[in-house]
């Protein structure tokens, strides 16, 4: 597992890879886009397949997985080299299976009192999820009150029209979003060319 500093990334790819989508493919396009790390979804059937070849490919990718709802996926994301994890909401179990195993994960939160119950472990870095629907950066800066030492990844929502203003914010370290590579877009060169503009910002 790889030391991350999340500040470093500012966007951070979420890719749901679909059939249609060759995952070599995808990866090259965005490492051809000066981008390096991603968040592989498991969102569908082949979504550890994916992982195991992408991670045995692609060894000095950043990779981290994504929709872990279960201590299972957890586990064998490990299992399966990722670098690190992150979940849509917050459960005690798996979080505590990550800090005991030393292995970096964000838990989601949409919350005060989720904010309130990832504290006690510690957890100062969270996903806010859905981060628009909830209420855009208004929502956001309602939390910075009351937590002021909490950094978000706002991740739901975020897209090339928004992110830059998202990422302006003093308490987001980065964003996560899905329109670098959106599912089912397999035009390679046009992911390419949306991880550059990206890094250009």
């Amino acid at each position: 597992m790889k030391n991350i500093n999340f500040e470093n990334i500012n966007v951070l790819p979420i890719l749901d890879i679909d059939k249609n989508v060759d995952p070599e493919k995808l990866i090259n396009a965005l490492i051809d886009g000066k981008i390096n790390t991603v968040e592989i979804t498991l969102r569908n059937e082949k979504a550890f397949d994916n992982i195991k070849f992408i991670r045995k490919k692609f060894p000095n990718l950043i990779l981290g997985v994504g929709t872990i709802v279960k201590l299972d996926q957890l586990k064998k994301a490990i299992d399966l080299g990722a670098d690190f994890g992150i979940s849509p909401g917050f459960e005690t179990e798996i979080l505590k299976y990550a800090q005991e195993n030393k292995f970096s994960y964000i838990p989601g939160v949409s919350t005060a009192s989720e904010i309130i119950s990832c504290l006690k472990f510690d957890c100062n870095f969270l996903k806010l999820f859905p981060a628009e629907p909830l209420g855009g950066i208004s929502y956001l800066n309602s939390l910075s009150g009351p937590f002021p030492n909490v950094l978000f990844c706002p991740t739901g929502g975020i897209n090339s029209g928004n992110y830059l203003s998202w990422l302006s914010q003093k308490n987001v370290l980065c964003v996560g979003g899905s329109w670098i590579a959106p599912k089912n877009d397999n035009n390679y060169d046009k992911i390419k060319k949306r991880a550059l503009e990206v890094l250009k910002n």
